[in-house]
């Protein structure tokens, strides 16, 4: 468990400096320059996720069930991924009506993740990761709304085009996610009971 809470705290940890410690932020960008900030954010990332990644491995091998969830939670967060699949995508089209009116959709889609998985998986690791991760999406996306309010920035427009391609885009993704990749990449097939 402690390499999954140290890779949440590192990936987490880089992933919200633009939004909680931005002064600094633009300070280190100007002392060692753009491409170094950008070498230095992805190792750091990287590494996070990796942590996370063996770190779950690790925790999930025996881990405490904190509840059993039921078939249909299932169901219902193989559906909610779908959306959170197309809140992803639309991050990152031109701008699009939905990214108009939600302003950050990828925080949005990641929102969505997190409880989906929260929904239908009952473990200690599961709790921690997932549960991080909705947290963390929740105060990332109250975070940012304040911040766009305070600055003046209004996500106005957006063309349908980008919406409908968003909404293509995400179900192509899904469906390959779905049927293919999650097996291959997580071990496990979303939609057959183990």
């Amino acid at each position: 468990m402690t390499w999954l809470v140290l890779g949440l705290i590192i990936f987490l940890g880089s992933h919200s400096v633009r939004i909680f410690a931005n002064e600094w932020r633009q300070q280190t960008i100007a002392r060692i320059g753009a491409n170094a900030w950008k070498g230095a954010y992805s190792v750091i990332s990287i590494v996070g996720f990796v942590l996370i990644v063996i770190g779950f491995g690790a925790a999930n091998q025996g881990s405490t069930w904190l509840w059993y969830p039921p078939v249909w939670t299932r169901h219902l967060a193989a559906l909610l991924i779908l959306f959170a699949f197309i809140f992803l995508a639309a991050a990152k089209l031109p701008m699009s009506k939905l990214k108009s009116k939600v302003g950050h959709p990828m925080v949005i889609g990641v929102k969505i993740w997190a409880f989906a998985h929260l929904l239908s998986n009952g473990t200690v690791a599961d709790f921690v990761l997932f549960g991080s991760f909705l947290v963390w999406s929740i105060v990332l996306y109250a975070r940012s709304r304040r911040l766009d309010r305070a600055n003046g920035v209004v996500y106005s427009g957006g063309a349908i085009k980008n919406d409908l391609l968003a909404l293509v885009i995400g179900l192509l993704a899904y469906g390959l996610f779905a049927a293919v990749l999650h097996k291959w990449l997580i071990g496990i097939s979303p939609f057959i009971a183990s």
